[in-house]
C-alpha cells in the first residue's frame, strides 16, 4: 500500500513537472520570463516606451533561476541598456539567453521611444515605443541519449540535428504619466511565429499583452521617503491564460540621492483568485550610480514542495547623467 501511494505521488509530480515545463516554454519563447525583474527600478524590461526616461545611459543585467533544486529547471540571463537621444527620444538594446531543459533560446531587441508633453503645468506626458525582436530557438538533441551496456546511444537515431529555428517580431507600447502616476500598455510579439520546422503542439500565436500601472508618492512629513504600490497584468493569446501581480515598494533616500528600497510581490492566476501562484520579498539599493537588487519568490503549486523557489539578481550602472530640456524624460524614480 505504501509503495502504491509513493508511485501515485511520483506520477503526480512528474505530470506537474511536464505541464509546468510546457507552460513555461510557451510563455518564455519570444517572451522573457517576467517575475520581478521589472520592479528593480527598470520598467524598460516591460515596455520600450520607457527608453530614454531617466539617466542618459542606464545598464541593467539580470540573472534569474527558477525552481532551484529541480534538475534542468528554467534559467535566464539578460542585459538591458537604454539612453536618451536629443531631448524627447530614447533608444534601447536588450539581449537574453534562456534555457529550459533541453531547449535553448537567445534573442535581442532594438527599441525606440518618443516622449510628448500633454500638459506642462500638470506634468502630463505620453510616450510611444516600438521594439524589433530577433529570437533563435533550438532543441539540444545531443542530450537525447540512453545507456546500453554502459555505452551512450541516441534514443531516436532519426533525430540528427538541433532543430534550429529563428523568428522576427515586434513589440509596441504606450505610456501615460501624470506626476507620480503611470500606466503602460504593451503588445508583445504582434506577428505570428514561424513553425514550419516544429509540427505538432507548437503554438503559432505568441502575442503577449501587458498592463502595468502604479503610483509613487512621498511621505507627507519626510520627503526622502517614497511609497509605490503597483499592479501588473499579463495575458497570453495562445491559451488565454492571464496573471496579475500586486506589488508594494518602500524607498528611502539620503542627502546624496542614494537610496535603498524593500518590497513584496504577490502573483495569482486570474481564474484562480485569490489563490497565490507566487509571492516573495525583494530589496535593492543605489549607491554612487551602482545598482543592486535581489528578489525571491516561493511557488504555490504542485512543484512548491520540490524546490526552494525562484531567485533573481539585478546589477547595474548609470552613466553620463545629463539634464534634458524636456521634463517628459524625467526619471520614474526620484533623482
Amino acid at each position: 500500500m505504501m509503495l502504491s501511494k509513493k508511485i501515485i505521488t511520483m506520477k503526480k509530480f512528474i505530470l506537474s513537472l511536464v505541464l509546468m515545463a510546457v507552460t513555461t516554454s510557451y510563455s518564455q519563447e519570444l517572451n522573457l520570463p517576467v517575475f520581478t525583474q521589472y520592479l528593480a527600478d527598470n520598467p524598460f524590461i516591460l515596455s520600450p516606451a520607457y527608453a530614454g526616461i531617466g539617466d542618459n545611459l542606464r545598464i541593467r543585467a539580470n540573472g534569474l533561476t527558477q525552481w532551484v533544486g529541480i534538475k534542468d529547471a528554467p534559467d535566464n540571463q539578460s542585459l538591458y541598456a537604454d539612453f536618451r537621444v536629443l531631448d524627447r527620444s530614447g533608444v534601447g538594446l536588450s539581449f537574453y539567453n534562456d534555457s529550459n531543459g533541453n531547449t535553448r533560446q537567445t534573442g535581442a531587441k532594438v527599441s525606440f521611444a518618443h516622449h510628448l508633453i500633454l500638459d506642462y503645468y500638470t506634468e502630463k506626458y505620453l510616450s510611444f515605443g516600438i521594439s524589433y525582436n530577433f529570437n533563435s530557438f533550438r532543441i539540444e538533441t545531443g542530450n537525447f541519449t540512453g545507456d546500453v551496456n554502459g555505452v551512450p546511444v541516441a534514443l531516436d537515431p532519426s533525430i540528427t540535428d538541433n532543430r534550429y529555428n529563428s523568428n522576427n517580431n515586434f513589440d509596441i507600447s504606450a505610456l501615460y504619466r501624470q506626476k507620480g502616476f503611470y500606466l503602460s500598455f504593451n503588445a508583445n510579439n504582434v506577428l505570428k511565429k514561424n513553425t514550419d520546422k516544429f509540427r505538432g503542439v507548437e503554438p503559432e500565436l505568441l502575442s503577449n499583452f501587458q498592463v502595468y500601472s502604479g503610483f509613487t508618492f512621498r511621505d507627507g512629513e519626510n520627503r526622502r521617503i517614497e511609497y509605490e504600490p503597483s499592479v501588473f497584468l499579463q495575458y497570453f493569446a495562445s491559451d488565454q491564460r492571464s496573471t496579475t501581480d500586486f506589488n508594494f515598494k518602500y524607498r528611502r533616500y539620503n542627502r546624496y540621492e542614494d537610496y535603498y528600497w524593500i518590497g513584496v510581490s504577490y502573483r495569482f492566476l486570474n481564474d484562480q483568485f485569490p489563490k497565490p501562484l507566487a509571492a516573495g520579498p525583494m530589496a535593492g539599493f543605489m549607491k554612487s550610480k551602482f545598482y543592486f537588487a535581489y528578489s525571491y519568490q516561493l511557488m504555490f503549486n504542485g512543484l512548491g514542495t520540490y524546490n526552494s523557489g525562484t531567485h533573481s539578481i539585478t546589477i547595474g550602472f548609470d552613466f553620463l547623467q545629463s539634464i534634458s530640456n524636456c521634463p517628459c524624460t524625467q526619471s520614474p524614480v526620484h533623482d
